[in-house]
């Protein structure tokens, strides 16, 4: 047994991703191992900048747990990886702690979580960037005929006239059956995003993700009730989940695994918002296939959920290991292996 282990790894990916911290050109983070129950589980760690902790931040937390776990075992180590101080490492060895609890119990990481559970696969969302109504429509109407029936738009970087007129477009190609979505990310002040909501339900918007700076809890409960659901994500670093869930500020919770520190925390946090009538939609942060996969499970231990955003596969130029997953008509299919639905020992930070 050679007990926590971390390795670092960096990849690819096919086109740089752009963020509030700039463009970035590849996703590094640890493939983590730990031996529990005579199984070795493993698990990732990937920070993202403006959403989790730094990549040196990480590799700490990493190491303070390694140091903890001798002598307080996985119980120590996760009570040195704080949640909201560093997510990614607390995600990286609760991953693989999760994997290694699976294989014991020789069931898929979901069954862990709900045992009555029997899911194949997992509906998931294309997502849409910024572009003129004809390179949208086009765009959306080419995730449709791969199979999608959700679809997700950035909206916000232009002004709300020009992207109702790519909404426009976009139901013209696609027509009513199709769900579509909307990301702001921020963008607008309380006038623009009550103008937008009000709008945007002409064109059958299911929700908004994001109308509002994270911090404006009550601006964003202000919006609701109107014909377009709102939808929290960036929200989820500024306040704690239960804060966001008491504001009654939100219709939909966006949850990233990574960010909330494990696919455990993740499952927890869905059914609480759930409780509480919130619905919870699973997505990545652009991870490699085995952060993929934990949020994959996530989502696939929660009946009935929306689609989520877990087709992110593609964003990279190289992965950790074989993606065992099959995406077809606008589902991911959920391995039924134990644990993951990884080998470990095929996982390789040189890959």
């Amino acid at each position: 047994m050679t007990g926590l282990t971390s390795e670092r790894f960096s990849l690819p990916l096919a086109e740089p991703l752009g963020t509030s911290q700039g463009a970035i050109t590849d996703r590094s983070g640890y493939v983590v191992r730990y031996d529990h129950r005579g199984h070795t589980g493993v698990g990732e760690a990937t920070p993202l900048p403006g959403w989790t902790e730094t990549l040196s931040a990480c590799e700490d937390g990493l190491a303070a747990a390694a140091a903890a776990e001798p002598d307080g075992g996985h119980t120590g180590a996760l009570l040195a990886l704080a949640a909201d101080e560093v997510p990614a490492a607390r995600h990286g060895f609760a991953t693989a702690l999760l994997d290694a609890d699976a294989r014991a119990d020789g069931v898929p990481l979901y069954r862990w979580f709900n045992e009555e559970r029997d899911c194949r696969s997992v509906p998931v969302n294309a997502t849409v960037g910024d572009a003129g109504p004809t390179e949208t429509a086009r765009a959306v109407g080419e995730a449709v005929d791969g199979g999608f029936d959700c679809c997700k738009l950035k909206v916000g970087a232009r002004t709300l006239s020009a992207d109702l007129d790519r909404l426009r477009a976009v139901r013209d190609r696609v027509g009513d059956g199709v769900t579509l979505r909307a990301d702001a990310n921020g963008a607008w002040d309380r006038e623009t995003a009550a103008e937008a909501i009000e709008a945007f339900g002409e064109y059958g918007v299911a929700y908004v993700e994001q109308p509002l700076p994270a911090e404006d809890l009550a601006g964003h409960a202000d919006l609701r009730g109107g014909p377009v659901g709102i939808a929290l994500d960036e929200s989820l670093i500024e306040h704690r989940v239960d804060t966001v869930i008491d504001a009654d500020a939100a219709d939909v919770l966006i949850l990233k695994p990574m960010v909330v520190g494990g696919p455990g925390n993740a499952h927890t946090l869905a059914l609480r918002a759930r409780e509480r009538g919130i619905e919870p939609v699973v997505t990545t942060t652009i991870d490699g296939v085995v952060a993929r996969l934990a949020a994959l499970h996530v989502a696939a231990a929660i009946p009935g959920i929306a689609p989520c955003g877990l087709a992110t596969g593609g964003r990279l130029a190289g992965d950790l290991a074989t993606d065992p997953t099959t995406l077809a008509d606008g589902t991911l299919s959920v391995p039924q292996t134990d644990g993951l639905g990884v080998d470990p020992g095929e996982v390789s930070a040189d890959a």
